[in-house]
């Protein structure tokens, strides 16, 4: 006798079908979207920078969204404000919120290490920029500062014609900063008729170089150059002397670059010369070694980026920041 497959039964028979159909479908999605997920996570990384009022900073700034847009990355960029405690305080925010890479440029080289160990126990490189700093760093990206130092030296002594009495107005205790002073004094020892009548520390901004720079003014009636650390303190120095109806006596050399130097420059006074570093190819380069610690491969302990003299000569070449 012929059977019949009673309708229920294909029905229940179809029921089951689509559920282990859709089960099966949604197991797949689901394992594809934890791929995607995975494929998509952003490397997160903390910047920390002695002021976001100096335009150097700024620019590095820049660079490390140039360099989260390159690497897939998520950057959180913080202001120290000259301050140890919160640059320190910083750090151990970056630990609490386990970022991937910690991008140190230091305030202090030396106070800022015990931080800097938190992060090396908690297994998060961290890589100095524009300075060294102590405590465990797993590289140091920065401008060659001695360089820096030599190629201002040069300048002056050779517009000095080897001889006149010259300011060093000195910045913050940090390596960048030290090494700018050591090449630019290894070049002045070449030159004996060259005379330091003041060294003072400006502190890397415009408003204390310049208050220094009254006080220096006051006591020295001839002055013949000044070399500046960096910038901001030459440009603070260029008002003192304007201020004072003096600013045409001597010239000006600073390091950086920054758009104000450019424009100080451009005006072809008391402005002379600046060392160009640039910050945003530092943070780049740091972040893309930081990528390479990550996957385990050997670096370099130090990185250093060549800097250029920028004169009132060639300053119209000068690409800028």
């Amino acid at each position: 006798m012929k059977r019949t497959v009673k309708p229920s039964f294909m029905i229940l028979s179809l029921l089951m079908f689509i559920i282990l159909s859709a089960c099966a479908t949604g197991a797949n999605t689901q394992n594809t979207s934890a791929g995607s997920s995975d494929a998509a996570k952003k490397v997160r990384i903390g910047l920390t920078v002695p002021t976001l009022s100096n335009p150097f900073f700024v620019a590095m700034s820049k660079g490390a969204q140039e360099a989260a847009s390159k690497f897939n990355a998520e950057v959180i960029t913080v202001s120290a404000d000259q301050d140890l405690a919160k640059q320190t305080a910083q750090i151990e925010d970056f630990i609490t919120k386990k970022v991937d890479l910690i991008l140190l440029s230091p305030f202090d080289s030396k106070g800022i290490a015990a931080a800097v160990a938190q992060a090396k126990a908690a297994n998060i490189p961290v890589i100095a920029v524009d300075g060294f700093a102590e405590g465990g760093i797993n590289t140091v990206v920065m401008s060659d500062n001695v360089m820096a130092g030599t190629l201002a030296g040069e300048y002056l002594a050779k517009r000095l014609n080897g001889k006149g009495q010259i300011v060093i107005m000195d910045g913050p205790p940090v390596s960048a900063v030290t090494d700018r002073i050591k090449g630019f004094e290894e070049v002045m020892k070449k030159y004996p008729e060259i005379k330091v009548i003041s060294k003072q520390n400006g502190e890397g901004n415009r408003e204390k170089a310049l208050s220094v720079m009254e006080n220096i003014l006051q006591a020295n009636k001839k002055i013949d150059a000044v070399f500046a650390i960096n910038d901001p303190e030459g440009v603070g120095i260029k008002i003192a002397a304007e201020q004072a109806g003096r600013g045409g006596e001597f010239f000006i050399v600073g390091v950086d670059g920054a758009p104000d130097a450019v424009t100080a420059l451009k005006e072809k006074k008391a402005f002379a010369a600046t060392s160009a570093q640039f910050p945003n190819e530092m943070v780049v380069k740091a972040v893309e070694l930081g990528l390479q610690i990550k996957e385990g491969k050997s670096i370099d302990s130090k990185v250093l980026i060549p800097v250029e003299l920028i004169t009132q000569e060639n300053v119209e070449q000068y690409r800028g920041w």
